[in-house]
Parts: structure tokens; C-alpha cells; sequence
């Protein structure tokens, strides 16, 4: 599949937590987690499970940055 998106991130994933309909999927990427939200039926089609390799797929038409 090809993809426009050039922020795709490498990890592995630490946890499906499912809940009603959606399922959020916990990626660790280098030390740090990324959480995203999907439908239960989409994390089914995939296969989605602790261990396995996935890729986070950012895409945004614009991104804000927040300092202290």
C-alpha cells in the first residue's frame, strides 16, 4: 500500500486494550509510546497483538508545538 504520509514510526506493540467499539493500541517507538485510537473491527482485520511489529502513522494537514 502505498502512503503519502511521511511520518511513519517503527515499533512494537505493548497493548490492545478493547473497549465497546473502539481499541486503543499502545506502540512503543525507541523508549517513548504512542496511543491510537482505532475500531475493534480494524485491530481484527490486522491481527493486532502484544509483540507484534506495527507502524504509527501520523498525518496532519499541520502540527502545533507547545513550550513551557
Amino acid at each position: 500500500m502505498k502512503l503519502s504520509a511521511r511520518n511513519q514510526l517503527k515499533g512494537k506493540i505493548v497493548e490492545v486494550k478493547k473497549g465497546a467499539t473502539t481499541a486503543h493500541v499502545r506502540i512503543d517507538i525507541g523508549g517513548q509510546i504512542v496511543t491510537a485510537s482505532i475500531t475493534n473491527e480494524s485491530a481484527d482485520e490486522m491481527g493486532l497483538a502484544p509483540g507484534k511489529t506495527a507502524y504509527a502513522i501520523v498525518k496532519a494537514s499541520s502540527v502545533m508545538i507547545g513550550v513551557d
